[in-house]
Parts: C-alpha cells; sequence; structure tokens
C-alpha cells in the first residue's frame, strides 16, 4: 500500500518515503545527484521528489494489493467535450491547416469521474497493479505523495507506451533519445497513409527539437514508422537520438534546458509547436495536466521520462484520463473521435469499477 509516507515506480525502480520536492525549472542543478521521480504537467510546471529508499523490483512490486482497487462506476465518467464539440475542434484544426497556420495539432479531451461515496485518497498502487495485470506497458509509472507527507502532493499512474526522453552517459559523452508515437489503429492493417504522414511530421519536429540541445550533425532518425503491438491496439513508433553538447551536459541548468527545448513533446502537441499550442488553449476547455506532460525518474544526471500518455491523475475527489488525437488536413472528425474512443477504452474499463 501507498501509505502516508509516499510511494512511486518507473522502470524497474521502486521508491517509497517521500523527504523532499523541488520545482525542476527553479532548481535543476538538484537533479544533478540522487535519485528524483519527476512529473511535468503539460502546462509546464515540473516537480520532482527525492525518496528516502529506491530499489530495484519488478512492477507491479511484490507488495502491491492484488486487487483491492474500488474505481468509478463504468457510468460515472462525462467528457471535457462531447462527440460534436470534438468534431467541431477538428473541423477547426482543419481550418488552420487551409490558412497555413500549422501542419498539425493534437486536439484532446479530459474524462473525469468522482470516486465512489465514501471514498477518501485512493490507492495508486493499487490502480498500477490493476493496470499492470491488464495493461502492461513499457513505460508504466505511478508516483502517489499524499498531502500528509507535508510536501507537494501528487497522484499519478500512467501505462504509456511512449519514451519523451531518456538521457545516458555513453564513452565520455551524454546521449538523448526520444520514441515518438503518432498513428494508431486497432490491427496493423487499420493503419493509414495518414497515420505514416502524421508520424514523419512529428519525427522532424521531434529532430529539430533535438537539435536545439545536441552537437551539430549527431541527430539521427535511427527507427521510422515502426510498428509497436499494445493491447487493443498499434502505434507507429519512430526513434530519434542525439549526443548533447558539452555545455548542456556539463550545465548545472541541464534539466531546464532539456525542457526549453524539447517540452512538451512533440508527439502530443503538433508542428510546427508554438502555433500547435496557441491552437489547443484556443480549442480545449480545461487544462491537462500531467496528461501530456512527463513522468519518470533521473538518476545521477542520466534519465529515463515518459510521455504522460494512457494516464490516469487524481484531485479533489475526481480521477481524470485524458485522450486524444493528431489532427491533419486529412482527418476525419469522426474517425479522430473513435480514435479518442479506442485509446480511453481498455484503460477506463479497467479503472472502472471494483
Amino acid at each position: 500500500m501507498t501509505g502516508d509516507t509516499g510511494w512511486a515506480t518507473f522502470d524497474g525502480r521502486v521508491a517509497t518515503g517521500a523527504v523532499e520536492c523541488v520545482d525542476v525549472r527553479a532548481e535543476p542543478d538538484r537533479l544533478a545527484t540522487g535519485t528524483w521521480f519527476v512529473v511535468a504537467d503539460f502546462e509546464g510546471p515540473a516537480r520532482a521528489w527525492r525518496f528516502a529508499r529506491v530499489r530495484d523490483a519488478v512492477v507491479p512490486p511484490p507488495d502491491a494489493p492484488d486487487d483491492t482497487w474500488c474505481g468509478p462506476a463504468p457510468d460515472a465518467w462525462t467528457s471535457s467535450m462531447d462527440q460534436a464539440r470534438y468534431e467541431a475542434a477538428v473541423a477547426r484544426v482543419r481550418e488552420h491547416v487551409r490558412e497555413g497556420d500549422v501542419y498539425q495539432a493534437n486536439i484532446c479531451r479530459v474524462l473525469s469521474a468522482p470516486l465512489p461515496a465514501g471514498a477518501t485518497e485512493p490507492d495508486a498502487c493499487a490502480l498500477a497493479a490493476r493496470l499492470a495485470a491488464g495493461n502492461p506497458a513499457p513505460h508504466a509509472a505511478a508516483v502517489h505523495v499524499p498531502a500528509a507527507t507535508g510536501l507537494d502532493p501528487v497522484w499519478v499512474v500512467s501505462a504509456s507506451p511512449e519514451l519523451y526522453l531518456s538521457v545516458l552517459h555513453d564513452d565520455g559523452a551524454t546521449v538523448v533519445e526520444s520514441g515518438p508515437i503518432k498513428g494508431t489503429a486497432r490491427t496493423p492493417d487499420g493503419l493509414t497513409e495518414k497515420d505514416r504522414a502524421e508520424n514523419v511530421m512529428i519525427t522532424d519536429l521531434v529532430r529539430n527539437d533535438l537539435q536545439t540541445v545536441c552537437r551539430p550533425g549527431t541527430v539521427e532518425v535511427t527507427a521510422l514508422l515502426a510498428v509497436e503491438e499494445h493491447p487493443g491496439l498499434v502505434h507507429l513508433v519512430s526513434r530519434v537520438r542525439g549526443t548533447l553538447r558539452d555545455d548542456v551536459a556539463r550545465s548545472g541548468d541541464l534539466w531546464r534546458r532539456l525542457l526549453a527545448g524539447t517540452f512538451p513533446p512533440g508527439s502530443v502537441s503538433g508542428a510546427p509547436k508554438s502555433s500547435a499550442l496557441r491552437i489547443i488553449e484556443e480549442l480545449e476547455p480545461v487544462p491537462r495536466g500531467p496528461y501530456c506532460g512527463a513522468v519518470g525518474w533521473v538518476h545521477d544526471g542520466e534519465a529515463s521520462l515518459a510521455v504522460g500518455i494512457r494516464t490516469f491523475w487524481w484531485a479533489d475527489g475526481v480521477l481524470r484520463f485524458g485522450t486524444g488525437a493528431g489532427i491533419t488536413w486529412g482527418s476525419d472528425p469522426t474517425a479522430e473521435w473513435h480514435e479518442t474512443e479506442l485509446k480511453a477504452e481498455r484503460l477506463v474499463g479497467l479503472a472502472s469499477g471494483g
């Protein structure tokens, strides 16, 4: 159980006993040593928590409850945009494409549901265990620091399939890699030319983002349009990597500069990113929070951070889950709505009920 001391897990590490929290952008040098678990909101705030105990462990951890999660009823969920409003937003993005403002924008909606009557702060460990059993994901994560710790609270459980950034030391250099996902279908046969074009656009955007912090000539696409199968759906995934410039890799503000150059992730914003973010602000009625942000760990200068998709977060008695789709000129509004349904149905089903 999470208890009141805090608990986190990601990439084979389990941490307990939260002891401090820092603002990553204000104090990036704090992440240079030790192990920190990071949650960054799509809108910009990024925090990191250090824990008293960190160990290598399987996920879910052996002491996770078998199935003590009690979530909302299946019919308790509401959406920040209904189908008509979402399809209108897709049509508006297509107008922006026609006007030359943007090539692609990722438009999302947030599902929310109150927990059952009488429920208090839910146990993130229990939901993480349920998702690990029913929807295993390569970048699954959970960070839960209750308000009782006296630190900034956080409650995030993610079944993310997508790598935002890894940072690794390699023979005296520091290598950074990203794995953008664009293109989703139930089966490989359902992937379209629109999906492939969407992926290429975002891969190019990620390549340009990494070039802001990497040595000239080192940024390369190491995989393009690979098909990855996940429970209930498939994705197109590409890989981009580069070697950080020495002035970035060895600076105390490494994480401020990495976030400035690459955040929010390109796959969940759009291209050009600045234009896409303006359109997202125009069309989405509620903030995304940790959904479409980042979650993961930083350890002694190395790191692995996932894009915060397929992600639940809890606050103020309400459980939330985000889902979205990349919109291009080739988008059909109804098809994009159904893509958001596909991305949500399995995970929301796992989180519903008890």
